[in-house]
């Protein structure tokens, strides 16, 4: 999370400073990485996530979001704030799984507003 410094992730990172549980539960969806925990080291990057990129990471996407699952549960709730392309790919791989959660979407990653509301009902304070 360290490395990403557009949309809401400077607010993010402020408010899961002081809760790293809430970090632990983070993940980011990279046009590079894929679906990654939002305290993975990565090197810096310069790609946008085209349709013909999200093809790719599909299976990728989808297998992380697998063993996360496997391991931890499948999810009550799940916030995306990102571009509808980013939202594709995690709708996909929730469907790929047969997971239904409640599922937000912010579709502007700027607006945290929008994004802090969420947080806020999930006693992310």
């Amino acid at each position: 999370m360290e490395l990403y410094e557009g949309g809401c992730f400077p607010q993010l990172r402020h408010r899961v400073q002081a809760h790293p549980a809430l970090g632990a539960r983070t993940r980011i969806l990279s046009a590079e990485y894929g679906l990654i925990m939002a305290d993975r080291l990565v090197m810096p990057y310069d790609r946008v996530l085209t349709e013909c990129r999200a093809a790719e990471l599909r299976p990728r996407v989808t297998e992380t979001l697998r063993l996360d699952v496997e391991m931890s549960g499948p999810p009550e709730a799940v916030l995306v704030a990102a571009e509808p392309i980013y939202q594709g790919l995690i709708i996909g791989a929730l469907t790929a799984q047969n997971i239904r959660p409640c599922l937000h979407l912010v579709d502007d990653a700027r607006d945290w507003a929008a994004f802090s509301a969420v947080l806020d009902t999930w006693g992310w304070s």
